[in-house]
């Protein structure tokens, strides 16, 4: 038998570190608290200030981490984690430095931007999000989870719970939309998802909510920019997904790069501590983003020592590559400028997280490979994926009931989207597993079958600015720009739609045209295709539109020459097949937009929970009125608005009732509706209800997402839909920033979208 080693230190309270066929429970280790005191107490000013330090190594290669330049700061216990380190061997390499070689043996924690799954990637998250299904959105992070624990990895830097209602945003991708209703369920979707409300077990990972707090609302919707807001639109429109992400037990929280009030989020005290500390209860940590606390030196608040200083003073506890701590902190101390309190701190609430993760019992639990063979991108989770991707896709447009597809005659692929399996999984998936995507040709020739002849044209290039498309196609998601003419690769596509009947032109951005530093200004379709999709329109072949894209865009074109658009995002590892499966009809498309449209990007920012103003609008038909609140050149409302989606089938709403017309503040009335199914397709409908408060201390929204459920009915089906609403669904942030519902008039809208016309009401009474 292999001899095992056993390292006992810490006054025999930790267990032994070493491979895990090498581990041995010494002994159970003492309760969380006494055991960090006891850790704390036996750690050098140096060493606590290394515990604060998140640095990046780069992917260390296998069997040199010994010699990488983060090794030697690890032995000397000055770093508390890493991140984007990928593989068991690798994690498994650098764990053993710091418990097997640094004076107190603390493990590390290991992160990774596991924002849409791990090697098996969904759909971006503002895809996701579109499927309103929770269950779904908690399985995906659930998958994620899994694999990512049995890669090593036991720290995702997700969910982005971010509300932003300005499509020129590029991480407008990563978020859940426009809602705080709905961003609150997904966000505790996803915790719940990631932690499973056990970080005992080896197959949950720490979830960071981010980006705490505003980032979604920079002017000009340019990112990292100046954000300024009243406190009454944070606390009702951006801050209820962090809150609710605190409520379901989220462990650690990031920094936003904005700045809150005129100070940067990373040194701002009242965000920090008093609202999320203070006000919320939140337990865990907070990390800040990449080098956010240096950024704050170019924000004008002073050198390193000053802002790592106001890092710390403001509630920030590991900072993020930049080491302003690590280099700084101990000269604070002893300048009497920073506390040993506020250090202690700081790290108290780290090691409690490596505690809850169970590293001081087994800091190897994390990173097995028999599990990372098993568990990681297996049949059954590609399965799981590619169902969850279907759901997420939103059919815009259906003009005569083109789509479904026949599985038969000839269909052309046409668009540099076509067939491009590097950009599938979207942007923030840096763990996927490369090559094994399913492009929308691949998918298309799968599932249509041997009765089906498939072509394939690429037609243009993502953009005529071969810079921009560099710009746009980072990081290895290359469309291998074609250097014929535009005119060759238009001759070629045309030849190629002649022969088809039906043509399905793959169109839109490119996997990083969204995303983090991707803001847009013009959020039109390139014109190079643009001008492929008019050509193609002219052949008079019919033409379905399947649009790959980040954000919303701008459509007003497309919409009133295209018969059909299915808006497919960036829908992960299956996309090809699941969007194949609702082109052909063995999935109904039900997914439903969590992010208004807009007609024109001067309308930005646009949302469906505007205010109403003193000079609203009195038609709904476009039509201009001087000295009213509207646009001269343009309507007011979007092209498709928030909870917009059709199907293959169609829904009646009918026989609206309320179980009551006045309510207490101790009672709740019933909402109830019968949705039928009448049309030729089994399908599901997201069940949409929405207030409207009349009357109140300050303006108050339009309408307010208060209750969805989706729901899935056979053709001819009918269901009665029943909501309950109590006093908490009428509250809100006043402008004393009281928490409170007002007595008053209340309208209820329930439809299939945010501008459902069927309405009850009820009055709120003292």
């Amino acid at each position: 038998m292999k001899k095992i080693f056993l390292l006992l230190f810490l006054s025999g309270t930790f267990l032994s570190y070493g491979q895990k066929k090498e581990f041995k429970k010494a002994q159970k280790i003492k309760p969380k608290t006494e055991f960090i005191a006891d850790l704390l107490a036996k750690m050098t000013l140096d060493e606590k200030i290394g515990q604060l330090n998140l640095p990046t190594s780069g992917d260390i290669t296998t069997g040199q981490a010994n010699s990488s330049n983060v090794a030697k700061n690890i032995e000397e216990g000055k770093v508390g984690g890493l991140f984007n380190i990928k593989s068991v061997a690798k994690i498994r390499e650098v764990q053993k430095i710091a418990v097997e070689r640094s004076r107190l043996k603390i493990p590390l924690l290991f992160g990774m931007d596991v924002i849409h799954g791990y090697e098996t990637t969904f759909p971006i998250p503002l895809g996701l999000s579109c499927t309103w299904d929770m269950e779904l959105i908690e399985r995906s992070a659930q998958i994620a989870a899994q694999e990512a624990s049995a890669d090593g990895i036991n720290w995702t830097f997700s969910p982005m719970v971010d509300i932003s209602r300005d499509p020129r945003w590029g991480r407008v991708s990563e978020g859940s939309g426009e809602d705080p209703f709905l961003g609150s369920k997904i966000a505790v979707a996803m915790v719940k998802g990631y932690q499973q409300n056990d970080l005992s077990k080896n197959n949950s990972i720490l979830a960071c909510m981010k980006h705490f707090a505003l980032y979604g609302a920079p002017e000009g919707g340019r990112d990292y920019n100046t954000v300024d807001m009243s406190r009454v639109r944070m606390y009702n429109d951006y801050f209820p997904p962090f809150k609710a992400a605190v409520e379901a037990g989220v462990g650690t929280a990031m920094a936003a790069f904005n700045e809150v009030d005129g100070i940067p989020a990373t040194g701002n005290k009242w965000l920090m501590t008093d609202v999320l500390r203070n006000e919320w209860g939140f337990k865990g940590f907070v990390v800040t983003d990449y080098t956010g606390i240096n950024e704050m030196i170019d924000h004008g608040l002073g050198d390193l020592q000053t802002v790592s200083a106001l890092a710390l003073h403001a509630g920030i506890e590991m900072d993020m590559v930049g080491e302003g701590f690590l280099l700084t902190l101990k000269k604070s101390v002893e300048e009497n400028k920073v506390t040993l309190a506020q250090i202690d701190n700081a790290v108290r609430l780290i090691l409690e997280a490596k505690y809850d993760l169970g590293l001081f019992e087994d800091p190897y639990r994390y990173g097995n490979a028999k599990r990372a063979k098993s568990e990681i991108f297996t049949k059954a989770s590609r399965k799981e994926a590619r169902d969850i991707a279907a759901q997420s896709l939103v059919l815009l447009k259906n003009e005569n009931q083109l789509l479904p597809l026949q599985k038969s005659g000839t269909i052309a692929v046409i668009g540099p989207l076509g067939d491009t399996e590097n950009n599938m999984s979207g942007t923030w998936s840096v763990a996927t597993k490369a090559g094994s995507s399913i492009p929308l040709l691949q998918g298309i020739k799968d599932v249509a079958g041997k009765n089906t002849k498939v072509l394939y044209a690429k037609g243009s290039n993502l953009t005529y600015d071969e810079t921009l498309e560099e710009n746009a196609t980072l990081f290895g998601k290359t469309l291998n720009r074609d250097n014929r003419s535009a005119e060759e690769l238009l001759e070629e596509a045309l030849k190629v739609a002649n022969q088809a009947d039906v043509i399905v032109a793959a169109l839109g951005e490119s996997a990083e045209f969204s995303g983090e530093s991707s803001s847009r200004t013009n959020l039109q379709i390139p014109q190079a295709q643009k001008y492929l999709l008019q050509a193609l329109l002219k052949t008079g072949k019919p033409v379905v539109l399947v649009l790959f894209d980040g954000r919303p865009l701008v459509l007003t074109e497309e919409n009133e020459t295209v018969s059909s658009i299915l808006n497919v995002w960036f829908a992960g590892t299956e996309a090809g097949h699941a969007i194949a499966d609702v082109l052909f009809g063995d999935v109904n498309p039900s997914g439903k937009l969590t992010a208004t449209f807009p007609r024109s990007v001067g309308q930005i920012p646009i949302y469906y929970a505007h205010k109403n103003t003193g000079r609203p609008l009195n038609n709904t038909e476009g039509k201009f009125e001087k000295f009213r609140s509207n646009y001269i050149d343009e309507r007011n409302e979007p092209l498709f608005p928030f909870g917009y989606g059709l199907s293959y089938t169609s829904f009646d709403y009918s026989n609206l009732e309320i179980s009551e017309t006045k309510l207490n503040p101790d009672q709740k009335i019933t909402v109830s509706v019968n949705v039928k199914n009448t049309g030729n397709f089994n399908g599901k409908e997201v069940v949409q209800l929405y207030i409207r408060d009349l009357v109140g201390s300050v303006t108050r929204p339009v309408r307010e997402l208060k209750a969805f459920q989706k729901i899935e009915l056979k053709k001819g089906e009918q269901k009665t839909v029943s909501f309950i609403l109590s006093v908490e669904d009428l509250k809100f942030y006043n402008s004393d920033l009281k928490y409170a519902a007002e007595p008053g008039q209340f309208d209820v809208f329930v439809g299939g979208s945010s501008t459902a016309q069927d309405k009850v009401s009820f009055e709120l009474i003292n």
